[in-house]
């Protein structure tokens, strides 16, 4: 097989370049000092989201690990708790930086197939007023979740479930709008039944850098603190905000040529032998227990595919804005032909 000229990557949907039209809109938007919240197009890309999610305010951050810690700074103090799933990001993905930079405590369930948490093991985790225990302070969830969606009805009974016990709820949605758009549904009816949201640019909606934090006008007054102190503040931000923007105006809709894209791919895969579950978004998982994992890096990086083979137990595909039609075919006949050689 030709060696393509460029290499079809779907380690992440992080990989994206900024498309020539953002990178204009970055070079010509208007700019002030963020930290002194002078900065007009950092100021309309949080009120934008805001509105959007249905939020009283928004807080812009380089990054969604950052965004994260912050809200679970703003909601803990030391000795806190929060509950979270054993696979979500804010808690194994995130360098551990609720417990090493803040003093929280997490307390990881294990994820239920759909990607939430089992809201019974949730209630029973809740610790009682008691000096022996961690104060339980937060649930988070995550939407998507390895790919998956939450469904609408576990939302509010998870809502339901916190304000029983008086928690606030969070949502880690670095790839929510992937959610709203595999649902066929406005990101409020998604957002409605939290507390906080983080919310990333630069994974499916294709900005450079980027994740914005929702929530109570008073809470993202308190998470600016934070944010300082972790950081964040950055100045003349507003370039960054307008590929936000700019991604938000654009990219979200095309997102669901990304999930037909790893729908293509995965019957493509599935067909020639590989297991996996059909994608609910823009992720797919294949099961490599059986497969050869160093033969196959080799085969896909002589043949112009990216993917993460080795550093996982299962070996992830991630389809995203820079993959087109002949992409998704040129990677199937990859698979293909290595699985002809295999299986």
């Amino acid at each position: 097989m030709s060696t393509p000229l460029h290499f079809c990557d779907f380690r992440s949907d992080t990989v994206t370049k900024p498309a020539p039209a953002m990178r204009q809109a970055m070079v010509s938007a208007e700019v002030g000092d963020d930290v002194w919240r002078e900065d007009p197009t950092v100021i309309l890309l949080e009120t934008t989201l805001a509105q959007r999610a249905g939020m009283e305010a928004g807080l812009f951050m380089p990054s969604g690990t950052q965004s994260n810690l912050v809200a679970l700074l703003t909601h803990c103090g030391r000795g806190d708790e929060y509950i979270v799933g054993q696979q979500a990001h804010t808690y194994k993905y995130e360098g551990g930086g609720a417990a090493a930079l803040g003093g929280i405590q997490p307390q990881p369930l294990n994820m239920t197939a759909f990607g939430g948490i089992d809201l019974n093991e949730v209630e029973n985790a809740i610790k009682p007023d008691d000096i022996h225990f961690a104060r339980t302070r937060l649930l988070c969830l995550e939407n998507t979740m390895q790919g998956k969606i939450l469904p609408i009805d576990y939302l509010q009974q998870a809502r339901d479930l916190t304000r029983r016990h008086g928690l606030p709820l969070h949502l880690d949605g670095a790839r929510v709008f992937n959610a709203a758009v595999a649902l066929n549904c406005s990101l409020h009816d998604i957002t409605r039944w939290f507390d906080t949201v983080s919310i990333c640019l630069s994974k499916g909606l294709g900005a450079p850098i980027g994740s914005v934090l929702l929530g109570p006008a008073e809470f993202i007054n308190r998470a600016r603190r934070w944010r300082k102190m972790t950081g964040g503040g950055m100045r003349q931000a507003g370039m960054l905000a307008a590929a936000g923007l700019y991604a938000l105006e654009h990219n979200v809709d095309r997102l669901a040529d990304d999930h037909r894209r790893a729908r293509t791919l995965a019957e493509r895969l599935l067909r020639a032998g590989y297991i996996l579950e059909p994608p609910q978004t823009n992720m797919m998982f294949l099961d490599a227990a059986h497969l050869p994992r160093e033969k196959l890096a080799v085969w896909l990086e002589q043949n112009g595919v990216k993917a993460e083979c080795l550093n996982r137990h299962n070996i992830r595909l991630v389809t995203h804005l820079d993959l087109n039609d002949d992409d998704i075919e040129h990677s199937a006949t990859v698979f293909e032909q290595f699985a002809q050689q295999q299986f």
